[in-house]
């Protein structure tokens, strides 16, 4: 008789068990992105919503933020380092190809020996992270995950680009995910459009840069973020509404029975016409943390999360739909109860 290889056994449910973020401490008012731009306020705000956005100084680093996020997200779950069993970071913008964060991370937080990886699915890494997490848990590879959206968008910015230069920011956002008596993270919606792939994108790859680095060319330019605007705007009209149909039917509900939405905070236009869209019901509670935070790609949902939570407008245990969406094209979704923050 062949040897039996054993298998694993996880849990039935998941779910968030508490969040923090990390927002940088530079605050950059749209004042000081319309020169380069040659642009004004008031079109900064017409376009995209965003009055604020936050850029990282430079000891503010991908693995920095990631550790501070997660510290509180500990925190808030009342949980230990060394009761984590993996970590994964969702980034598209860390500077360098490898090592991953992750390992980085859990050593900085005091974990031992801990499984890390990087993962990068642009602006909707962090749901993408989300449901990677939840389902180890459920099939038994870990008992606890820690899950970071973290980016640094400023070091890919061409400052004169009128395109992008006021839409991406900086920030981190972290939660734990353990097992739950009851479901707390609903089974994923995702897909990609890579015919689509040209609509955000950086100009260059890494390795050609450091190429250049390497031979001391004359003042190498860094890859930067470069963004078709009418392309994803269309994509998103196009996609965006039916993948957020999809995570909730998943989830076994309707729109009505949703207490939260919390898309990726891409653009606030973008948002007012998915919710007249999806036809939510009127006392909805919907986050616009672009607004003051601008577009920190995969850590703009955890970090939208917790200005809901920390301004009183949602509470723990409420019922929200999450749904990332951007470079790839790519999204991903699910339906979630609010974790609880650190005070």
């Amino acid at each position: 008789m062949p040897a039996q290889i054993a298998s694993t056994q996880g849990v039935e449910h998941t779910r968030m068990l508490g969040l923090g973020v990390y927002r940088p401490r530079r605050v950059v008012p749209n004042s000081e992105i319309v020169d380069a731009i040659n642009s004004s306020d008031e079109w900064i705000k017409t376009r995209s919503g965003i009055e604020t956005r936050r850029f990282a100084e430079e000891d503010e680093t991908i693995i920095g933020m990631s550790v501070e996020a997660s510290r509180r997200a500990l925190d808030a779950a009342g949980l230990a380092p060394d009761q984590i069993d993996c970590v994964i970071v969702a980034t598209s913008s860390r500077l360098v190809l490898g090592p991953a964060a992750a390992p980085q991370v859990a050593t900085q937080l005091g974990m031992n020996d801990c499984a890390g990886f990087d993962l990068a699915a642009g602006c909707s890494g962090f749901d993408h992270a989300l449901a990677v997490g939840s389902d180890m848990i459920r099939a038994g590879t870990a008992r606890h995950v820690l899950v970071i959206g973290v980016e640094r968008l400023s070091d890919l910015l061409d400052r004169a680009d009128r395109t992008c230069a006021f839409i991406f920011a900086d920030g981190a956002g972290a939660v734990v995910v353990g097992p739950s008596d009851e479901v707390g993270i609903g089974p994923v919606a995702w897909g990609s459009d890579g015919s689509q792939w040209h609509a955000i994108r950086q100009d260059k790859d890494f390795g050609t840069y450091f190429d250049e680095v390497a031979n001391n060319a004359e003042r190498p330019e860094r890859p930067y973020i470069r963004m078709e605007g009418t392309a994803v705007f269309r994509w998103v009209v196009s996609f965006l509404e039916k993948a957020c149909h999809a995570a909730v039917d998943k989830a076994g509900l309707t729109m009505e029975d949703l207490d939260v939405l919390v898309p990726h905070q891409a653009n606030l236009r973008i948002t007012d016409v998915l919710v007249r869209a999806l036809k939510l019901p009127p006392n909805i509670i919907v986050a616009k943390d672009i607004i003051e935070s601008g577009n920190a790609s995969a850590a703009s949902i955890p970090m939208a999360m917790e200005q809901l939570l920390a301004s009183g407008q949602a509470k723990p245990g409420q019922t929200a739909l999450l749904m990332g969406f951007g470079a790839g094209l790519a999204y991903a979704g699910q339906v979630v109860k609010l974790p609880p923050i650190s005070n």
